[in-house]
């Protein structure tokens, strides 16, 4: 006898920009397992002319309705409205999957809130490389993790510890440092443009042991992330260069890949990676 065929997921975005909407598009077309049943946005009525295009249209909700419509809430909002979407998702024991990593530090309740309900956490790989190496080294020994990121410089204006420290970036015709110093450090100085250091203390020595450097760049035109380990079981070195959004250029194009690869990873039968 043939067996049942398998319910599902029910995905919902928290989320309509760059990200949001390449995600959406993604689900709607079509994926093994999974179907968008919500989006969220802050121009509802914008988002609303757009999901009614698709060939399963959605209603939007607010970030807090979310939960109570899906299996799965996929964060790729403003990092400041993480609490507000996340709250809900984890108390109700569903699946949260995080880009704005960088608020996830600031907001360590949110792991303890999913230990206590039995909900999931995902961070997706998004704009870094080698995750899979570094949480696998951290069940061994690691000794150091440094990130120095490399951006163009429209990609770091308006940044908090830019904004705070006074750094004048107009202008600008060499490479100019603007941090270094931890991963949690660099999350709240840079809490939309360094998700990938908030990620990196997560997989491996934790936000307050892991060194970053940043540097605004005019000679670049991509994001760029060099990682140097050392632990007991491997010594490794790795470069991304992610090509920016045109939506957004502080968002690589490949997050939201890296999100659109995790949800298919929920529901597939083969599951590549640590």
């Amino acid at each position: 006898m043939a067996q049942a065929k398998q319910q599902r997921l029910a995905v919902a975005l928290g989320g309509f920009g760059a990200v949001g909407k390449k995600v959406a598009r993604c689900l709607d077309d079509g994926m093994a397992g999974l179907r968008l049943v919500a989006v969220s946005a802050r121009d509802k009525e914008r988002a609303a002319r757009e999901t009614a295009a698709f060939a399963a249209p959605v209603p939007v909700l607010g970030l807090d309705e979310l939960a109570g419509v899906a299996d799965v809430v996929v964060e790729c909002a403003p990092a400041h409205l993480l609490d507000t979407m996340a709250v809900p998702v984890l108390e109700a024991g569903k699946t949260l999957v995080v880009i704005s990593a960088a608020a996830l530090i600031a907001s360590d309740r949110l792991i303890d809130l999913a230990a206590d309900r039995g909900a999931t956490i995902i961070v997706p790989s998004g704009a870094l490389l080698g995750l899979d190496a570094v949480t696998a080294a951290a069940e061994g020994t690691i000794r150091s993790v440094r990130l120095i990121t490399r951006k163009p410089v429209e990609g770091l204006a308006g940044a908090p510890h830019v904004m705070d420290q006074g750094i004048e970036l107009d202008n600008l015709e060499a490479p100019l440092k603007l941090f270094q110093g931890s991963a949690r450090q660099a999350a709240r100085g840079f809490p939309a443009n360094l998700n990938v250091a908030a990620a990196l203390g997560l997989a491996g020595l934790g936000p307050d042991r892991t060194e970053v450097e940043i540097w605004a760049d005019p000679g670049v035109t991509r994001n760029i992330h060099l990682i140097e380990v050392s632990s007991d079981s491997a010594d490794f070195t790795m470069t991304i260069e992610n090509i920016p959004s045109q939506e957004n250029p502080r968002t690589g194009k490949i997050t939201a890949l890296s999100v659109i690869a995790a949800l298919r990873k929920l529901a597939g039968p083969l599951r590549m990676g640590t």
